[in-house]
């Protein structure tokens, strides 16, 4: 049987390089998805703003208490109107980014398993967007209005900059979104045998107190309804990459069987 190119053990400069090149390409593609989301810079603030009117009309005991957003210098509008620009284009963009992360890890895997290339892009790109949408839709309001009612308590009318504000939402938004990764890290690690679905079975207890001291660090606010938002689709993520890891788990390959599973794939 023939071996391809990247079946070809290449060395740590090689990889090095690969790497580069991978990082390029997935930046250009984030640049081609920022010009295009700089279209819609304007319509893509008032989105993204949306969360925090949201919470201003949640707010008590005040909720016409008011909060402004504020530029404090000359060139902000345009600054922020790029750092919109650039929050969207990266997520617009996830598709091709993780693209050629899996085109990264691709020669270090057998022939039969590259074949889940399109399923890897599609569910990365799906979680990585969902985790975002789901800290936009729930966390985001919550949090800010804990933090708005902390300014009504002490009398103070909020006045947000834009930079801060966009700063804060961008972190929370990448941050849910990288953690909604968890199947798809689990698929990885189950493939390369480094976790079984027994394993993760083994250590749930750890990990649901792992989780809750997460969410509780990572949530805006420390109220207990914050962090059951972070904290609950955390622990049915473990759950779903428990199932993830016993479906694609590497089987233990014997002595007698290693070599036909070599030939075979």
């Amino acid at each position: 049987m023939s071996t391809s190119p990247d079946d070809v053990k290449m060395p740590l400069t090689a990889h090095l390089e690969e790497l580069r090149w991978r990082l390029i390409k997935a930046l250009l593609g984030i640049g081609a998805a920022f010009l295009i989301c700089y279209q819609f810079a304007d319509l893509l603030f008032a989105f993204l703003t949306q969360p925090l009117h949201a919470a201003r009309l949640l707010q008590t005991p005040n909720p016409g208490h008011g909060v402004n957003l504020i530029g404090t210098g000359v060139v902000e509008a345009f600054f922020t109107k790029l750092k919109v620009a650039l929050i969207a284009g990266v997520f617009l963009s996830s598709p091709w980014s993780f693209y050629q992360l899996w085109r990264f890890v691709a020669p270090g895997l057998y022939p039969h398993e590259k074949r889940y290339a399109l399923p890897f892009v599609f569910f990365a790109s799906f979680f990585f967007v969902a985790g975002a949408a789901f800290c936009y839709a729930l966390v985001l309001p919550v949090g800010y209005r804990f933090f708005l009612d902390q300014y009504a308590t002490i009398g103070v009318r909020p006045e947000l900059r834009i930079s801060e504000y966009l700063s804060f939402t961008a972190r929370m938004l990448l941050a849910f979104g990288a953690t909604f990764e968890l199947p798809v890290i689990t698929f990885f690690l189950a493939r390369a045998g480094a976790v079984t679905h027994k394993t993760m079975l083994g250590y749930w207890r750890y990990a649901v107190v792992g989780i809750f001291i997460a969410a509780a660090v990572l949530t805006p606010g420390p109220d207990v309804a914050s962090q059951l938002l972070m904290a609950t689709p955390l622990v049915l993520l473990y759950a779903a990459s428990i199932g993830v890891a016993y479906v694609f788990g590497r089987p233990r390959v014997t002595a007698t069987n290693a070599a036909p599973e070599r030939a075979g794939a």
